[in-house]
């Protein structure tokens, strides 16, 4: 999934305003233990920079992407179901 600057910036706006100071470290935790350490990093070349471009604009073009909208949408309905999460009327 491809998710512009600002879809992220309204993620992080929205995470801001309904998890508690606690629920932003616990998924901040969860969100860096998917991810390799910097020293685990090798640098990519050109091509497989170009490659995952092309990949990219491949899938856009296919509309295998999901905009902001429709991101918000699937997380409210899951938080409304769980009834954990009180999902905020706007940003």
């Amino acid at each position: 999934m491809v998710m512009s600057r600002e879809s992220l910036e309204h993620l992080r706006d929205y995470i801001q305003l309904t998890l508690s100071p606690s629920d932003i470290l616990w998924l901040t935790d969860e969100l860096m233990a998917c991810f390799p350490k910097p020293d685990q990093l090798k640098p990519y070349t050109m091509e497989e920079i170009n490659a995952m471009i092309d990949q990219s604009e491949r899938d856009i073009a296919e509309g295998r992407v999901r905009d902001f909208d429709e991101v918000m949408r699937e997380l409210e309905e899951e938080f409304a179901e769980s009834g954990n999460i009180q999902v905020a009327e706007e940003l």
